[in-house]
């Protein structure tokens, strides 16, 4: 688990604990780099759809976990107040409904599948691995510019 906090009513960043180094590297090997495009495409091929875009944002949230087995980040906001300590799931403000949907059919659709390709690309070069996993974790964002 890793925990990185701010200021005093700080933000806490916790990362589930997930299999170690070597787990990771052979599931990338043997079975992440296959079933990771064939997930890519499928999402992508889904999110052009429309009325596949909530199962294709699904299966691109979970990219990460598919091609190396990366647990998820999620952000919380830990407050002491009457010698209490209260945690909250940070929500990051998202911009209004028509705005993402104008930016997906103009741009996003298109734009996602340039990303997607580049971040495969980086992940089969072993090297920039970390790299491409941070482009898979913002793909929502370059979709649809959701706000993690």
């Amino acid at each position: 688990m890793t925990i990185e906090t701010q200021s005093q009513s700080h933000t806490t960043i916790q990362r589930a604990a997930g299999p170690g180094c070597l787990i990771q590297a052979l599931w990338f090997i043997f079975i992440g780099w296959w079933l990771g495009v064939l997930c890519i495409t499928a999402a992508w091929l889904l999110n052009i759809t429309i009325i596949g875009l909530p199962l294709g944002m699904a299966i691109l949230n979970n990219i990460p976990r598919i091609l190396s087995l990366q647990p998820p980040r999620r952000e919380f906001q830990v407050f002491k107040s009457n010698g209490e300590t209260i945690i909250t799931e940070t929500n990051l403000p998202q911009r209004s409904f028509l705005f993402r949907a104008l930016f997906f059919l103009f741009l996003g659709w298109w734009w996602s599948g340039i990303w997607l390709f580049i971040a495969y690309l980086l992940c089969i070069t072993v090297i920039l691995i970390p790299l491409s996993l941070q482009m898979f974790r913002l793909t929502p964002f370059m979709t649809t510019l959701k706000r993690y």
